[in-house]
């Protein structure tokens, strides 16, 4: 469901799939051949959204910005299922695992890895290509490209399964 909120409205590229359960309220901005999975909420209320082409936030993630400022997603990002965004910002072909939390003003560069339940704390800056977990979230090791070839692989299962959705769609079942 898309939401119109104080004069702005979220925009949405071309081959992005949008779940119809998923609430985009406001001053949103969605790249091409994106997926917003089912019941994924991105508030656009008082600060503004914007997600790169091939992106990927899967069902359950929470984005918000802080008042007047930007949450900025890069390109061909991966957010795992359940994931609390609160970042500034997300470099391109970056990976946030499952149930991970990107507090206010937190950063994460190009290529880095969010382990599953990170907790990434306020104002805290990821630099590139490294993986990190725990909480509060520190440095484990640099990114293998095994790890950047599973990423790769998590993004391209996601930007089909847009394009197929576009082009099939959901058909709703009724229960006997």
């Amino acid at each position: 469901m898309l939401y119109r909120f104080d004069k702005k409205e979220p925009v949405i590229g071309s081959g992005t799939y949008v779940s119809e359960t998923a609430l985009i309220i406001g001053d949103v901005k969605i790249g091409n051949n994106c997926y917003i999975g089912h019941g994924v909420i991105l508030r656009g209320d008082y600060g503004t959204i914007v997600i790169g082409d091939e992106s990927a936030v899967e069902e359950g993630v929470v984005i918000h910005a802080p008042p007047q400022e930007c949450c900025s997603i890069g390109h061909r990002v991966v957010i795992g299922h359940g994931a609390i965004i609160h970042a500034k910002r997300i470099g391109d072909s970056a990976g946030i695992g499952m149930g991970a939390i990107l507090s206010v003003w937190s950063e994460v560069a190009r290529g880095s890895i969010v382990a599953e339940g990170a907790v990434v704390k306020r104002e805290q800056k990821i630099p590139e290509t490294i993986i990190v977990a725990g909480n509060p979230a520190k440095e484990i090791r640099a990114v293998s490209q095994q790890e950047r070839d599973f990423w790769d692989w998590t993004n391209k299962i996601y930007i089909d399964l847009a394009r197929k959705y576009c082009d099939l769609g959901m058909e709703k079942i009724d229960i006997p």
